[in-house]
């Protein structure tokens, strides 16, 4: 057999650049397009010196922050659909534990990104090294164990052989449909040097094509037998949708067969707003017209979506109590959920195989009535509070901020948001004109995700305008990519809205009977409220930025951004308390008793929400 001399650290550079991808357009592109680095004493003398040597074939950007790095690599496989993985790499101790975060936000939305952190040294003989955390009773373990809770996938390497086996289990754990998620290699300093002979074979291309699991054939046909008895059949599209390429198929799919389709958070721009069977999106930040169909609904096609809380106002917006829910899915959790008809298997098949199964059927024109008069009040409504004139005489709503981008957007423009009060505004008030054209990281609800997200959705699409909507909250949180991106070259535009604090929680937090605290400035424990010229602190970071304060100037400077050659930040003041309406219920803890009449209140509501939930039934 032959073989090839070399360290830990460089068979793995190899290893990574020897793997390719299927991408969308059937050309064949690398799987692992970039590594994002900061470098310390854990990784820089050699896998840094590894990545050095190959830059031409795997590039590496310089980022500012572990986690914001971490997030841009997050975003950029979700914007290119999971056909490509970003890697993030750290030094031990804090730049590792910077990285958890982001894992969390790849493993709750299902997202492919591969995390290599220095680690302690296996042989133990320097302990206490700098930024060890020592465990007394169990010395084996380090800071980077805490990735075992936000990882589908966790190895350290003690041996340089481990990377044999250690690797391409990584890879496909990435690349399973029903398993997708992080990935994390520990790799510790002395390891990282090792040298071993490494069977040259492993070092071949190999080329990775999308798995298209195909659902049992029993599964089918339950499926399909249902969907024929509906009579108010309706169609959750989630992310799955996206990940599958399964848009066409979908939109097929719904007009065959006459049945109207909502989305998820993450399925959103799964169809064109434009499309006779388009809803809205369901749930929390959804619309009245998705969430009053769903009420209805007496058979509900859940596709490629997790039927989080959100989703499904906390199991309450299913209020038919015959309601049949067919979850498809690869991942077999997912699909089971609340006693649903299982479906497991690839969305964009499964659709095409029920299909052939239904043959003529088509829900009755009268459902289909039903749901275009949901969906233009939905659309009146939206374009009232959007309105330029909607807020006369006060400072804009997060509304008009994004009905600005949502009036002169086209088929080159991508929305993002995270978090905060945006995702409710964002899901309602930016109807797509492009498929795919959306990303609102709702999954982990990450504050800090947007210009970090928007610096990766960025690189993934050159040829797209990438619109990123930011609170000063999330701002104040995780700016420092701005530089990134002017440095990069990676252009994006950001609104930063400032409503003087966490507007939404202390929304939250006045609606379940609380007074307001700790969540905008004027109520929190500080000597003087001084607010943050966010323009000149983006225009620091070389950024083109400017503030505006009515809706007329927001919509100049965004045409301005979108000439611009560079990252663009507009900052304005918003209204603390106007917020798009529709929404449906959803379970929070409140009081079980309290002082406060407010609170007791709240918690009857609470419990009158609770009575309307679907517990398994």
């Amino acid at each position: 057999m032959e073989t090839i001399r070399l360290t830990t650290a460089e068979a793995i550079v190899r290893y990574l650049i020897a793997q390719k991808s299927v991408l969308a357009d059937g050309t064949i592109d690398a799987l692992f397009p970039g590594v994002f680095a900061i470098f310390g004493h854990g990784n820089v003398t050699c896998l840094g010196h590894a990545l050095e040597q190959h830059r031409d074939q795997l590039p590496t950007w310089r980022g500012q922050n572990e986690q914001g790095m971490a997030l841009a690599a997050t975003a950029y496989a979700k914007t290119v659909r999971r056909r490509q993985i970003m890697v993030a790499t750290s030094s031990v101790g804090p730049g590792a534990t910077n990285m958890v975060t982001a894992a969390g936000v790849a493993h709750s939305n299902r997202i492919p990104l591969l995390l290599i952190a220095g680690d302690t040294f296996a042989s133990r003989l320097p302990d206490p090294v700098l930024q060890q955390v020592e465990h007394f009773g169990e010395p084996s373990t380090t800071v980077n164990d805490a990735f075992r809770s936000v990882t589908r996938y966790w190895d350290r390497i003690m041996k340089p052989e481990q990377v044999l086996s250690s690797l391409p289990h990584a890879v496909q754990t990435m690349l399973d449909p029903g398993d997708c998620g992080p990935a994390f290699i520990g790799l510790p300093q002395d390891v990282a040097a090792e040298a071993y002979d490494f069977p040259v074979r492993f070092f071949d291309e190999q080329v990775h094509s999308i798995v298209r699991a195909r659902a049992d054939v029993a599964q089918l046909d339950a499926a399909a037998a249902a969907i024929e008895r509906a009579r108010k059949p309706l169609i959750i599209a989630g992310g799955g949708v996206h990940y599958s390429f399964a848009e066409d198929e979908l939109a097929a799919f719904a007009e065959a067969h006459n049945i109207p389709v909502v989305e998820t958070v993450a399925g959103k721009a799964s169809l064109l707003a434009s499309h006779p069977r388009y809803a809205g999106p369901i749930g929390v930040t959804g619309c009245e017209a998705a969430n009053n169909l769903a009420a209805e609904a007496d058979v509900v096609v859940a596709v490629g979506t997790r039927l989080e809380d959100f989703t499904t106002g906390s199991w309450t917006v299913f209020k038919n109590e015959n309601v049949t829910i067919i979850g498809i899915n690869t991942a077999r959790f997912d699909a089971t959920k609340h006693l649903a008809l299982p479906v497991i298997g690839d969305a964009r098949e499964a659709l095409v195989e029920l299909t052939g199964r239904l043959g003529e059927y088509a829900a009755p024109e009268s459902w289909s009535d039903t749901a275009s008069g949901e969906v233009s009040q939905y659309h009146a409504y939206i374009d009232k509070i959007a309105a330029p004139d909607a807020n006369p005489g006060d400072v804009p709503s997060y509304a008009q901020v994004v009905g600005v981008v949502d009036r002169l957007a086209g088929p080159e423009d991508f929305a993002l948001a995270a978090a905060g009060g945006f995702p409710g505004e964002v899901n309602n008030g930016w109807r797509q004109k492009a498929l795919n054209s959306f990303d609102c990281e709702y999954g982990f609800s990450c504050m800090g995700y947007e210009i970090s997200g928007g610096w990766g959705a960025a690189m993934a699409l050159p040829d797209k305008d990438v619109t990123v909507f930011v609170g000063d909250g999330s701002y104040l949180m995780m700016n420092s990519d701005l530089y990134s991106s002017v440095l990069s070259g990676h252009k994006m535009i950001v609104i930063v809205c400032d409503n003087g604090g966490f507007a939404v929680i202390n929304r939250l937090q006045v609606s379940q009977g609380g007074k307001p605290f700790n969540n905008l400035l004027a109520d929190a424990k500080i000597v003087e409220e001084v607010r943050v010229d966010f323009a000149a602190h983006a225009a620091a970071m070389g950024c083109i930025a400017e503030t505006v304060e009515t809706i007329d100037e927001l919509e100049a400077a965004w045409k301005r951004a979108k000439q611009a050659d560079r990252t663009t930040v507009i900052a304005l003041q918003t209204h603390q308390n106007s917020w798009t309406e529709g929404g449906s219920w959803w379970e929070v803890g409140v009081p079980e008793v309290s002082p406060s009449a407010a609170v007791r209140a709240a918690r009857a509501e609470l419990e009158a929400g609770k009575s309307e939930q679907r517990a398994g039934w």
